[in-house]
C-alpha cells in the first residue's frame, strides 16, 4: 500500500492547525477542566449498559410471548449502539479517562458487541482517522458489493438505487463483524500490521474465538436453554437486535462523512495529498444537529465529527462546548466548516449524496 503524506505549500494551513489547537487548549485551561470524561459520561455509561443488559436479564428470567420479547430486543439494539458510540468509542481512543486501565476496561465493552478491540483500533483509530474518506485506505468507505460510498470506487448499475437499499445493509454492520473479524485480522497479519503493533496473531485469533463463543452462548445459547422461545424466535431476536444497532451506528456515522460538502481526496502519483492533515479532517467531515440535546447525549459525539477528528484525545462530552471555537477558527482562516443544522437536514443530505454516488461514473 502506498504511503500517504499530507503536505501543503499554503502557510495558512499550518497556521490553522496550530491556531485551532491553541484555542481549544485555552478553553480547557481557562475552565480548569480535564479533557477526559466527567459525570455526564458516567451517566451515559450506566444508561447504555442498562439498555443493553437489563432487557436480556428480563428475557432470560421472565416467561413471555415473542411479541412481548420483540420490543426488548429492539431496546437491546439501541443499548448496543449506545455502548459502541458512548462508551467503547471514547475508551479505545483513550479519551474516556486519564487512567489507562479504565480506558482498557471500558474499551473492552467492544467484546460485549461480539467484536474485537484490536481490529477496531486499526480500522478506526489508525486507518479512518489518519486517512479520512480516502478510497483504499479508509475502511469505513471501503468498496462494498452493495453500496458505493466513494466517488473514486468503481461504479455499477446496482448502485443506482443505493439511496433506498443502503439502509438495510447498514443494519448488517455489527452482525457481519462476527465473522468478518477473522478475515480482517488475517488481512492485517498479511500486511504486517500485527507485527507493527507487537500483536501475536495466534493469541489474537484465540482470544477472538473464545470471546465470540462466549458471546454467542450468552445471547443465543442461554435463551435456547432456559427460555420457552423456539430456536427461530431466538435467532430472529438476535438478528433484530444486531440490525437495530448496526442501522443506528452506520447511519449516524455516514451522516458525518458521506454528505454534501464532505470532500473525498486521492493522493497524487507521489502519494501526496496537497492539504495539511488538520485541514483535510475539516474538509472531509461534517457536524450536524449540534443543539439536539438527546442526540448529543446518545450518539457519543458522532454528530460533532469535525471536533472528534481534530481532537480524538478529547472526550465527546466536551464537543458541544468546543465546536463554536473550532468553527470560529475555521472561519477566520476561510476554511469551510460543514454544519448541517438538524438531524433531518443531515439525513436528507446523506440520501442526496448516496444518489449522486450511485449515478456517478468513477
Amino acid at each position: 500500500m502506498q504511503t500517504i503524506k499530507f503536505s501543503s505549500d499554503e502557510a495558512w494551513q499550518k497556521q490553522f492547525a496550530a491556531a485551532v489547537r491553541q484555542n481549544v487548549n485555552k478553553y480547557f485551561k481557562d475552565k480548569g477542566i480535564s479533557i477526559k470524561g466527567n459525570f455526564v459520561l458516567f451517566t451515559q455509561t450506566v444508561a447504555m449498559l442498562a439498555f443493553y443488559i437489563v432487557p436480556l436479564v428480563i428475557l432470560l428470567t421472565m416467561p413471555m410471548s415473542a411479541w412481548l420479547g420483540l420490543p426488548l430486543v429492539v431496546i437491546m439494539g439501541i443499548g448496543m449502539a449506545g455502548v459502541g458510540m458512548c462508551v467503547m468509542h471514547d475508551a479505545v481512543h483513550g479519551s474516556y479517562s486519564g487512567k489507562e486501565w479504565l480506558n482498557k476496561i471500558m474499551g473492552g465493552t467492544m467484546y460485549l458487541l461480539g467484536s474485537n478491540v484490536f481490529n477496531w483500533k486499526i480500522q478506526h483509530n489508525v486507518m479512518h482517522h489518519a486517512y479520512t474518506n480516502i478510497q483504499g485506505y479508509d475502511e469505513d468507505i471501503a468498496v462494498s458489493t452493495f453500496i458505493r460510498l466513494s466517488q473514486f470506487a468503481p461504479a455499477k448499475k446496482f448502485y443506482r438505487y443505493q439511496y433506498i437499499h443502503a439502509f438495510f445493509f447498514y443494519g448488517l454492520l455489527t452482525i457481519s463483524k462476527l465473522t468478518n473479524d477473522f478475515f480482517q485480522l488475517a488481512r492485517y497479519n498479511k500486511t504486517g500490521i500485527t507485527r507493527k503493533f507487537n500483536v501475536n496473531p495466534v493469541m489474537e485469533y484465540a482470544k477472538m474465538v473464545v470471546v465470540k463463543i462466549l458471546y454467542l452462548f450468552v445471547f443465543i445459547g442461554l435463551p435456547l436453554l432456559i427460555t420457552g422461545f423456539t430456536w427461530w424466535q431466538v435467532l430472529l431476536g438476535f438478528f433484530i437486535m444486531h440490525w437495530t444497532a448496526g442501522f443506528i451506528m452506520s447511519t449516524i456515522f455516514q451522516m458525518a462523512h458521506v454528505v454534501e460538502g464532505a470532500k473525498q481526496f486521492q493522493p497524487d502519483n507521489e502519494g501526496i495529498i496537497h492539504t495539511e492533515w488538520a485541514v483535510n479532517e475539516v474538509l472531509t467531515t461534517s457536524d450536524f444537529a449540534r443543539n439536539n440535546w438527546l442526540l448529543n447525549w446518545y450518539a457519543g459525539g458522532l454528530n460533532f465529527q469535525i471536533e472528534h477528528h481534530l481532537f480524538p484525545n478529547i472526550c465527546h462530552v466536551h464537543y458541544h462546548n468546543i465546536a463554536p471555537i473550532v468553527e470560529k477558527t475555521a472561519n477566520e482562516y476561510g476554511l469551510f466548516y460543514n454544519l448541517k443544522p438538524s438531524f433531518l437536514n443531515a439525513l436528507t443530505s446523506h440520501i442526496t449524496r448516496l444518489k449522486e454516488l450511485g449515478r456517478q461514473v468513477a
